[in-house]
């Protein structure tokens, strides 16, 4: 079990990609539903309440209503849900805080439709 640390003193904004990592890849349109992936539902009730949960996808902005719909009735709490975004990496830079040199970003990558067993908050 891998443990995600967290600054006790400080908000978080957490940026979570949806397809294959909450949901299964792709499942919309192979299975023509979507899957939730193993431990995302306690991964997300760990997550502090008052952070913000911003979820990314490449998902066009035609799927807003049914994945929004399937995430709430799922009980998956996000703030927002960026659509349209290009297939490929994502680059999160932050900065250092100099009083006590805290590094305030951090980086996952989770196997593909491995869910967050292997992760705790």
């Amino acid at each position: 079990m891998k443990k995600i640390r967290l600054s006790k003193n400080l908000n978080h904004t957490w940026f979570i990609d949806l397809d294959g990592t909450i949901l299964k890849h792709n499942g919309y349109i192979t299975d023509k539903k979507d899957t939730l992936l193993k431990g995302v539902k306690d991964f997300f009730k760990k997550i502090p309440k008052k952070d913000k949960v911003i979820i990314t996808t490449s998902r066009k902005k035609k799927y807003l209503r049914k994945t929004k719909s399937f995430l709430q009735k799922n009980k998956i709490r996000f703030d927002q849900i960026i659509y349209n975004l290009p297939y490929g990496e994502r680059i999160l830079i932050n900065d250092i805080k100099p009083k006590n040199r805290l590094k305030t970003s951090i980086s996952i990558n989770l196997k593909r439709d491995k869910g967050f067993l292997k992760y705790k908050i």
